[in-house]
């Protein structure tokens, strides 16, 4: 089985393609279609709860709902697109959830035995949803972070059923009543997923406080989300998750990744200043970090080295001259399907915006290559389709004069050069 990289495939009449994995990626079960999945003592308080449940997100009640959960039609637009395989994400509501799991608060301490079994309904569906695209699908699997060691058993199962797309870790955002990550905690989940093999994945959007629904509110939502999100990436590092658990990898996705080598200049330096005592010379900031050497190990940017990658969705133009600072070996691209801000069914256009005249091998490795490599996709299985429905390589090549006219993706906005912090 092969997953260390590709550098294309060759399709009918010779013509030389990508294979295209897209690591960001969200689908799930309409809300009625999970009732099988729970256990049976949890049916009539699910009748309950969702004959009064009101979707609040307008794409999850439209006509194109069910592109998260139609597998046949998934596949083919996504083929469409150019990609032949996922990396899969949540989208729909679980049962006994507010809002989507991504973007629902921690639950109270009444909460959690319901939502904990709406998780585990979701994480049952999306192993048969896998199973129904053999080696084209990572599902990313989900838990809650109130009970560690109904986490980790959960976690065995989902790998044990086939969801290698790892874990999807929750955020402890202010006022949530957990634990932050940088605690030891959580390390017997670091721990089993270092022995499992399988990432830990943190999405942005799941580790933002409630701000409230004034227009003020969600604009300082969109300023700071991507930043709620990041703070999982110092926690593990400070914390010395990656120290003792050298194993484990963590994958910040759909966060940008233009902002990855100035906070990685950031933390080393405060980890210069914090550790200066380790080396005996003596900064204003080395009383405060007594001990830290020992516990947490290499520094931020080896760590980052080592352990990290990102899942780059919609790459743009401004972050692809960062990639070697980076790691070009670090970037995962990803479509967002089937969300608005997703590329679809625009992908090889917004390939082109951002790679056009990249060097092939570079280009390979970010839009599918590493991914397999971290996901554990069989590239044996996915070149031949990608042979016919993979994006031209000279197309690819080719710099895209003009966005398409319906695309509504951020990438393809002009002089669109904001660093996402």
């Amino acid at each position: 089985m092969s997953t260390t990289g590709s550098l294309g495939s060759v399709g009918p009449g010779g013509a030389d393609r990508y294979t295209v994995i897209s690591a960001d990626c969200h689908a799930g079960a309409d809300l009625p279609d999970y009732r099988p999945y729970l256990e049976k003592r949890y049916h009539d308080e699910f009748d309950a709860w969702a004959a009064t449940y009101v979707n609040p997100y307008e794409d999850l009640v439209a006509d194109t709902a069910d592109k998260n959960w139609n597998s046949g039609r998934r596949i083919a637009e996504l083929e469409e697109d150019g990609i032949v395989a996922e990396v899969v994400f949540p989208n729909t509501i679980p049962p006994f959830f507010p809002s989507g799991s991504l973007m629902a608060p921690a639950p109270t301490a009444e909460e959690f035995r319901r939502r904990w079994a709406g998780l585990r309904a979701h994480n049952r569906w999306l192993a048969d949803f896998c199973a129904a695209a053999p080696g084209r699908r990572a599902g990313v699997f989900q838990i809650l972070l109130n009970d560690v060691p109904e986490a980790v058993q959960e976690i065995r199962w989902a790998v044990e059923a086939g969801l290698r797309g790892g874990l999807l870790l929750p955020g402890t955002p202010p006022g949530s009543g957990l634990p932050e990550l940088y605690s030891a905690t959580y390390d017997p989940i670091w721990a089993v997923c270092a022995e499992l093999g399988v990432p830990v994945n943190h999405h942005a959007g799941s580790a933002s406080p409630p701000l409230g629904d004034e227009p003020a509110a969600r604009a300082v939502y969109m300023v700071e989300t991507t930043w709620f999100s990041h703070r999982a990436l110092w926690h593990l590092i400070f914390g010395g998750a990656f120290r003792r658990h050298p194993d484990l990898r963590l994958v910040l996705t759909e966060q940008g990744s233009g902002w990855i080598p100035g906070v990685l200049d950031m933390l080393d330096y405060y980890h210069g200043r914090l550790v200066a005592a380790a080396s005996k010379a003596s900064t204003a900031e080395s009383k405060f970090g007594a001990g830290l050497a020992t516990s947490m190990g290499k520094g931020p940017s080896e760590v980052w080295r080592d352990n990290c990658f990102v899942g780059a969705s919609f790459m743009r133009p401004h972050e692809v001259p960062l990639r070697e600072r980076i790691g070009i070996e670090k970037i995962m691209w990803g479509s967002d399907y089937p969300h608005d801000e997703g590329t679809y069914p625009y992908s090889r256009e917004g390939l082109r915006f951002a790679y056009a005249r990249v060097p092939r091998d570079e280009v390979a490795a970010m839009i599918g290559g590493n991914a397999a490599r971290v996901y554990g996709f069989d590239l044996d299985t996915l070149d031949p389709i990608a042979a016919k429905v993979g994006p031209l390589v000279t197309e690819i090549a080719e710099p895209l004069a003009e966005p398409p006219a319906g695309a509504t993706s951020p990438v393809f906005a002009r002089g669109a050069s904001v660093r996402v912090w």
